[in-house]
């Protein structure tokens, strides 16, 4: 059961890495992400998506860790993070649901409740 958290969480996040670099990029996605009220990212919403990015491989790094392919699993540190991004991922359920975007509503809310349900495994993981 693990091995299908990990692989479908680090599925979604590698999707979703290639979704914020595009939008980075200025590719006419942003009704995707970041409340879906910019077809084309502005700056500052560009460097958000990078940051995104950059988010997205610690949180697998993290998951990754808890998981047992690399080291740290069991440190307090990987233990409580995976619980926050449990956390995290039920928020972000809650706030692409409620999104004013139709697109980010429907291919998003799915995502996130797929990467809280993986999250919880992989947390719960002895």
């Amino acid at each position: 059961m693990i091995v299908l958290a990990l692989t479908s969480t680090l599925v979604l996040l590698a999707a979703l890495t290639a979704l914020q670099v595009l939008v980075a990029l200025g590719l006419p996605l942003g009704h995707f992400v970041w409340g879906g009220q910019h077809k084309v990212l502005p700056t500052r919403l560009r460097i958000g998506s990078v940051v995104s990015v950059v988010l997205y491989v610690a949180i697998a790094a993290v998951l990754l860790s808890r998981a047992g392919v690399i080291p740290g699993g069991d440190s307090a540190f990987v233990l409580v993070a995976t619980w926050v991004l449990f956390g995290y991922f039920a928020l972000g359920i809650l706030m692409n649901a409620i999104s004013r975007s139709r697109l980010e509503r429907f291919t998003m809310t799915p995502v996130t409740i797929a990467l809280a349900a993986a999250t919880l495994i992989i947390a719960l993981t002895d």
